[in-house]
């Protein structure tokens, strides 16, 4: 009973690191906000992101495997750190992060089902992982939108950020984007092409001020 217990706190210790991981986009931006949001708080704001598309467009999907992977699918980045697509290859942070869930995992009993779970994320084969991937996603356009209207952003100081002379970035700019929301928001709108109600969520995102005084 004693090593169960041990495994739960150190297992809960461990993943409160997450609280205190700032997500590394909102760094290459140059966020000036008193509080940028953590890992874990994405974690948390994908999962009612989850809640709610499933609710109002009447997905008939497991919600309960959803919100689960959707739990887990940042773990690794309590080991390897919050690595974006500028910092790693795709393969490359999947066999680092798997290996280091892998560990974190160790000394649960459900640890094989749970990383499971993350392999089906990772591969994006089931609607599930689709889904849940689409949600993940959509939190970090809505989460760049509040920011934009918070003017925690200067679109026009990132002279010495490396991500806004990337050639899609620029070319998205160059159409007639204006606003850093704006830019942000069309970058990732091929990865919604498959599910035209998160299209949907996207443009009201875009064409609308969301942000609650």
């Amino acid at each position: 009973m004693k090593n169960q217990a041990k495994s739960v706190v150190e297992y809960y210790v461990f993943c409160n690191k997450l609280k205190n991981v700032i997500r590394t986009g909102w760094k290459n931006w140059k966020v000036d906000r008193e509080r940028i949001e953590s890992v874990a708080e994405h974690i948390f704001g994908v999962q009612q992101l989850a809640i709610a598309m499933h609710s109002q467009y009447k997905y008939d999907l497991d919600l309960y495997k959803i919100i689960f992977m959707l739990a887990i699918h940042e773990l690794e980045e309590i080991v390897i750190g919050d690595l974006t697509v500028w910092d790693i290859e795709a393969d490359d942070k999947l066999s680092k992060g798997h290996k280091a869930v892998s560990m974190i995992l160790k000394d649960l009993i459900t640890k094989e089902e749970i990383e499971k779970l993350i392999l089906e994320f990772d591969a994006k084969e089931t609607e599930e992982a689709v889904f849940a991937y689409h949600c993940d996603k959509l939190e970090c356009d809505i989460q760049c939108k509040l920011y934009d209207e918070e003017e925690c952003v200067d679109f026009n100081n990132q002279n010495d950020n490396p991500i806004y002379f990337d050639n899609k970035v620029q070319n998205i700019i160059k159409s007639g984007e204006t606003t850093w929301s704006g830019m942000w928001l069309e970058y990732d709108r091929e990865k919604y092409v498959d599910d035209p109600n998160f299209m949907e969520v996207l443009d009201y995102v875009k064409e609308n001020t969301i942000r609650k005084k």
